[in-house]
């Protein structure tokens, strides 16, 4: 899969066209959207294109339009909010097949210490379901008590996650 993506990479840069990808997340208190638009700026800053979207505002989505999907979602009950359930069955196999991903989820670190499941871990195995391309590991961004903030230092730990991502997108 890494040798298409490749393959794919060289072929945009060959016509002179730029990377392009879609960022999309829900979330319940500003925690999950904070995270994505960091992660769409930090891309951005890398010298590739980015769409954002919550989730409830992405009317129809074509893979011809993207290179790369970013799905993120609060973590709620160990799994993924019901909108980016209902997402992911936008997201066709035979459409988005071999391309790259990453998830993220919004959680209490008091689950992530306890290693209990999480919205990410479960978007992701729902996208490799689809036959589509993980980058990274899952991130996993720690909100202090049911509505945030975000622990200290996530916002920076965030950044150095997507500045990877993007480095993993051009290889």
């Amino acid at each position: 899969m890494t040798q298409v993506l490749r393959e794919e990479n060289t072929n945009l840069q060959a016509k002179g066209l730029k990377m392009k990808g879609i960022v999309v997340y829900d979330t319940s208190y500003g925690n999950t959207k904070t995270i994505a638009e960091t992660i769409a700026e930090t891309l951005k800053e890398s010298g590739i294109e980015v769409d954002l979207f919550h989730v409830k505002d992405v009317k129809k989505l074509s893979a011809k339009d993207y290179n790369f999907l970013v799905l993120g979602s609060p973590t709620r009950f160990g799994t993924m909010s019901f909108a980016i359930r209902g997402f992911l069955g936008k997201v066709k196999t035979e459409e988005w097949m071999n391309k790259p991903f990453t998830a993220f989820d919004t959680e209490n670190p008091e689950n992530m210490a306890k290693k209990e499941y999480s919205a990410a871990e479960k978007i992701a195995e729902k996208l490799k379901d689809k036959k589509m391309n993980q980058l990274l590991p899952v991130l996993k961004v720690a909100v202090l008590g049911q509505k945030g903030p975000l622990q200290e230092g996530e916002i920076e730990r965030t950044k150095e996650y997507a500045r990877s991502f993007a480095v993993k997108l051009k290889e």
